[in-house]
């Protein structure tokens, strides 16, 4: 029934608007799909349209959609102080109030936040920080930084070079110097005969032989996130994040954990690196921090990079206008008592996190499906021609697109990363809408297998 404002929206959007990680010729041919409504982990269309939103939109709304807590909170912050800047030597108080709260809840020894409007600015931050902590130190040789292939990092200068994907260096003369990139722990991609345990060690000691190779006195800090989010939901071998730790506890190079994704609960711990036992010295955060509300990114600082901006003074040149904005703070402040008051952390931990991962693993018995993972409620499935091979198809995305098409189509919002199908929904989900969103991941799953065969494929 809302047929011709779709199409007039279409239009005007074709006409007007370049959209993010988009083919912009092709994109008006396709058209775009409007989103004019959202309610928990419900999403409706310009159509009515119902979807699951299986992926929170962008890995971000953690508390679900259509919270009125938080335009309640906004619309008083407006009433009062709608904006001013962190610069002159001035502050605001849901700044200051949410670096206290970021602090309280952050690991021990994490007292100091340095706010920014999201997670690729939060990772050029850091990347500035960590060369600015050895140089401040008198060791300005201590600059490069090691990162993962397959990583992404955010689509920034530095962002984009520190991530570990070609089709982003292709563009922009990227990666800038002083960056270099190391194995990913992807097993079941690129583990060959070993064992996980055994691939976990390999691919964690590709960083200890990095460093070797361009000498401990060189290197800045090594850059990961604890899941790879954007590279497709690769959930480390239990074997690597230990060994990575050992590695890095024996060397002086700073660990910047990338939470943009795993961080505010994700993994049934505030942040990613306590899911897997790892002490950064830097976190980066954005996304969960305000469940995609409003723009906010934050970088957590350890005590062991703040005693050297505090202590040894003089000034940081780096910041930005919306640094600490007060009403996208407010937005924060209420998303982070929501997670708090409704327990959802814990909730995610003992009760919906390992409901959806009996129900999702047990996808792996799909024909197409080369395993099914899921910590958290975060998780992957590798579509495959080859189970026991672990067999690539010919053409990399193909199939994987035609699988998400399907699950657009049967109404489960879930992203296609190459020949990999990913989730990671609002941590609000129940044990009804989990039922609902695998049983359509299932059908959707035969509906490609019948594509595929109807295209000579299998």
């Amino acid at each position: 029934m809302n047929r011709p404002i779709t199409e007039e929206l279409r239009a005007l959007d074709a006409a007007h608007h370049m959209h993010p990680f988009s083919d912009n010729r092709q994109l008006p041919k396709d058209g775009v799909r409007i989103i004019t409504q959202a309610k928990g982990v419900m999403i409706w269309d310009s159509d009515g349209n119902r979807y699951i939103d299986g992926m929170s939109s962008l890995w971000n709304v953690n508390i679900g959609h259509g919270r009125p807590e938080i335009a309640e909170a906004v619309a008083a912050q407006f009433r009062e102080v709608e904006f001013f800047n962190l610069f002159y030597k001035t502050s605001n108080v849901p700044a200051i109030r949410l670096a206290e709260k970021l602090a309280a809840i952050a690991p021990e020894g994490f007292e100091h936040v340095m706010f920014t409007n999201g997670g690729s600015e939060s990772i050029d931050t850091a990347f500035r920080m960590v060369r600015t902590y050895w140089a401040m130190q008198g060791r300005p040789e201590k600059f490069h930084v090691i990162a993962r292939r397959n990583a992404y990092h955010g689509s920034t200068v530095a962002g984009a070079s520190l991530g570990g994907m070609t089709p982003m260096h292709e563009q922009g003369g990227l990666p800038i110097p002083g960056i270099s990139h190391i194995a990913q722990p992807y097993w079941w991609g690129e583990g060959g005969d070993m064992s996980p345990d055994e691939f976990g060690i390999w691919a964690a000691r590709e960083l200890a032989r990095e460093i070797d190779r361009l000498g401990e006195n060189r290197i800045a800090a090594f850059f990961a996130e604890p899941i790879q989010g954007a590279g497709g939901v690769i959930i480390p071998p239990r074997t690597y994040w230990p060994e990575v730790q050992r590695i890095l506890s024996e060397r002086e190079i700073l660990f910047v954990s990338d939470e943009v994704i795993c961080g505010y609960g994700r993994l049934g711990t505030w942040f990613g690196c306590e899911f897997f036992g790892t002490k950064p010295d830097l976190m980066t955060t954005a996304k969960g921090l305000s469940s995609g509300y409003l723009p906010i990114g934050a970088v957590l600082v350890g005590k062991r990079v703040a005693d050297v901006f505090y202590g040894l003074g003089g000034e940081f040149n780096h910041g930005f206008t919306y640094s600490g904005h007060p009403v996208c703070c407010a937005a924060a402040l209420k998303n982070i008592e929501i997670i708090e008051s409704e327990r959802l952390v814990e909730r995610v931990r003992d009760h919906i996190g390992p409901y959806m991962k009996q129900k999702w693993t047990a996808l792996a018995d799909h024909p197409l499906v080369g395993e099914a993972e899921m910590e958290g409620l975060i998780g992957a499935i590798p579509l495959t021609p080859d189970k026991a091979a672990r067999g690539k198809w010919a053409e990399v995305g193909e199939v994987g697109t035609i699988c998400r098409n399907h699950s657009f189509q049967n109404g489960l919002v879930m992203r296609a990363v190459g020949d990999r199908m990913v989730i990671a929904p609002p941590l609000t989900i129940t044990e009804a809408e989990v039922d609902e969103l695998v049983d359509i991941a299932r059908r959707t799953l035969d509906d490609t297998a019948r594509t595929l065969k109807d295209k000579g494929l299998i």
